[in-house]
């Protein structure tokens, strides 16, 4: 892999890990269009290191007043949300981790997931915010609505946002929930990809850490953006994008 090929990737990884576009599909779609060959799990890492260092900065004041209300209830709670959201994702990755990675060389496939993320984005639209509060079964449904963006094409905090506005929260408290529940999630998946790296890497150290700054400071201002529309009542334009797109996937 070439140095411009790991700043592609790692502008692409930034730039659709947060917007609901599906940061896999992508992937996909973009190494098939410029013929590049998957870089393998080690660069994949560090993109997703890139990427998360990006979450933890934009949500800083959030994780530190976490950290220094431990012992209260509010946060004992908002934690134990952040766990149940987080065990659909982790069961299910495990249980159809090989069956989910087959779907990374089925360009239909990918085309197809694009447009059910664009269509439930656009319907994000018409949900009304009720100003519900994170119970239980909201974070457990949330958390399955992340599960299923484990299929490539699917977006995650496409689908975890969209659920939350269903559900009746706010579109801050959406954001936060779905992106501070990104943070275990990316980390397992980083993990899991760890667990199956061969020994040695191909890939030289200008190239790891161009893609590794690259996803971090594309990431850094995607989700910055994503924030912005998302307050201002734009986020079901990423659905028009992602129906396009998978609608074009699947003609072309």
């Amino acid at each position: 892999m070439t140095l411009i090929e790991g700043v592609i990737l790692g502008a692409i990884q930034g730039f659709t890990e947060f917007l609901p576009v599906s940061s896999s599909g992508h992937l996909v779609l973009m190494q098939e269009i410029l013929g590049i060959k998957n870089p393998g799990n080690e660069f994949e890492i560090l993109l997703h290191v890139g990427t998360l260092c990006s979450i933890l900065l934009v949500f800083f004041k959030d994780i530190k007043e976490i950290v220094l209300t431990l012992s209260s209830k509010e946060t004992q709670n908002f934690l134990f949300y952040l766990t149940i959201g987080t065990l659909p994702a982790v069961v299910i990755g495990l249980g159809l981790k090989d069956s989910m990675e087959a779907l990374f060389d089925n360009i239909f496939a990918v085309g197809f997931a694009l447009i059910v993320t664009g269509i439930t984005l656009m319907s994000s639209h018409y949900f009304k915010q009720t100003g519900r509060e994170h119970s239980l079964i909201t974070s457990f449904l949330i958390g399955i609505a992340q599960a299923i963006a484990i299929i490539p094409g699917i977006s995650r905090s496409g689908m975890t946002i969209s659920f939350a506005l269903f559900l009746g929260l706010g579109s801050k408290q959406a954001a936060k929930f779905s992106f501070l529940l990104a943070i275990p999630v990316i980390s397992g998946a980083g993990l899991l990809m760890a667990l199956d790296m061969n020994d040695g890497s191909n890939i030289d150290v200008s190239t790891s850490l161009a893609g590794l700054i690259t996803s971090f400071c594309v990431g850094f201002i995607s989700l910055k953006w994503l924030l912005g529309w998302l307050e201002h009542g734009k986020f079901h334009y990423f659905g028009v994008y992602c129906f396009f797109i998978g609608t074009l996937t699947l003609v072309i």
